[in-house]
């Protein structure tokens, strides 16, 4: 007999950890290599970790909805043969929390603890030496809230963070000292000099309950994880956004005269997507800023060009599964990462490598039936490109002959970008570019 442990594998780059979603399997069960062990959610993605071997699920080491590092091991099986593997594989610790502190830093938010009263607190003329200020990173709240402490109670604990702030360590040696039953590493009780006069005030208990005129219901994990990364993007970038037309009559009579020969040549299906990031790329090249991030008071310019494709999935929410190194690809190769891609996300079947590293995106608002759009740029990124519905308009059309008034088939494109490092000028040579490459694209052009 000997004891395997199964550990959370690598999920990619920059990943360090995943939430526990679902197990498959209990313990006394019998498990064969590669069955499904356990469902996992990175931020965006869910994932299935194998079994990698065969016998008897001695015990699971973490929960459902618990957050674990890679590397920890999260269940053990006893197997007939082999020799066990516990002795080098590394423990679970105390399970960390989705958001790193180092992420959320900047997003420090006072944390409200469940009450239908409110307190309000007037200035104080002096203030506690090291004191919070009632500003806590999400990351505190969130293990405040799984452990149960309350406002009053985590006020108490001694910040040893930038300006007194109570850290991630610190909160958790406080619930460690806590839990032991030794005295915990609290603030002081101070004179009431020190305090600032509070006022209650009673605010009316929010109704939650279900009735026939209206219904409550609690965001679903991904929905939660979209919240959150479209409420930093705002409070990160200084976004603007403008707006240009495109004349695409030559790319829509070219995909109707060539799709059905391009699907039997390169098995696959020609839709607009490819055709438009093809372009998008060449423009890219041209301006690297739009392919950049930033970093502090730094820019950091990309050397790979990988291009994010916002996707709608069939729950409603959205996903960005990313082209690596479409620069590289020709419209022929687009189309199969564009098809590849769109299918994997559409079943589910997505890997957490599949939407890491993007450095441009691109969301095609069209394909609802919107004209256009502002949409919010996906961080780190600076910039992110709206493809608007194609609709048949009467346009003047300029000739050596003079101007006539044809029907064309016109785009509207939106792009927005983030001010901080991209100024309205270079934005709008950005978009005036790419909406010249789509216009000059040849109806002759082969496939």
């Amino acid at each position: 007999m000997a004891i395997i442990d199964i550990v959370l594998p690598s999920l990619g780059e920059g990943i360090t950890d995943a939430t526990i979603l679902k197990w498959h399997k209990n313990p006394g069960d019998t498990v064969n290599e590669d069955d499904t062990l356990v469902d996992i959610a990175t931020d965006k993605v869910d994932s299935e970790v194998p079994s990698t071997t065969s016998g008897i699920l001695k015990e699971k080491l973490c929960e459902e909805n618990q957050v674990v590092s890679v590397g920890s091991v999260i269940a053990r099986i006893e197997t007939q043969d082999g020799q066990s593997n516990t002795d080098a594989a590394p423990t679970l610790e105390t399970p960390k929390v989705e958001n790193t502190e180092e992420t959320q830093a900047s997003q420090s938010v006072p944390y409200q603890p469940e009450t239908t009263q409110a307190t309000t607190v007037a200035p104080a003329e002096n203030h506690i030496a090291g004191s919070n200020n009632g500003f806590y990173s999400p990351l505190v709240m969130n293990i405040a809230k799984t452990e149960g402490i309350a406002a009053s109670e985590l006020e108490k604990i001694t910040g040893t963070g930038k300006d007194g702030r109570v850290s991630k360590e610190d909160i958790l040696a406080y619930v460690a000292q806590r839990k032991s039953g030794v005295p915990s590493n609290t603030k002081p009780q101070q004179s009431e000099q020190h305090f600032a006069e509070t006022k209650t005030v009673n605010v009316p208990k929010l109704d939650v309950t279900t009735s026939a005129v209206h219904e409550v219901m609690e965001m679903d994990r991904m929905r939660k994880l979209i919240a959150r990364n479209m409420m930093e993007s705002q409070n990160q970038t200084a976004t603007v956004t403008s707006f240009e037309e495109a004349d695409v009559t030559n790319i829509v009579l070219w995909r109707e005269k060539n799709k059905a020969r391009f699907e039997a040549s390169e098995n696959t299906k020609l839709t607009f997507t490819p055709i438009f990031f093809d372009c998008i790329v060449r423009v890219l090249k041209r301006f690297p800023m739009l392919n950049s991030s930033i970093d502090g008071d730094n820019i950091i310019l990309k050397k790979d060009i990988n291009i994010g494709m916002a996707t709608a999935l069939p729950s409603g929410n959205l996903i960005v599964p990313v082209i690596q190194n479409a620069a590289y690809l020709n419209l022929s190769g687009l189309a199969r990462e564009v098809n590849n891609l769109a299918n994997k996300a559409r079943n589910n079947k997505l890997k957490p490598s599949d939407t890491q590293g993007g450095t441009f995106t691109v969301t095609n608002v069209g394909s609802f039936g919107s004209i256009t759009g502002t949409p919010i740029i996906n961080i780190p990124e600076v910039a992110i490109l709206a493809l608007g519905s194609i609709k048949k308009k009467p346009v003047v059309i300029e000739t050596p002959n003079g101007d006539t008034i044809g029907i064309r088939q016109i785009m509207m494109l939106s792009l927005s970008y983030d001010h901080r490092i991209i100024d309205g000028a270079l934005g709008s040579m950005f978009l005036h570019e790419v909406v010249k490459e789509m216009e000059s694209w040849s109806v002759d052009k082969t496939v």
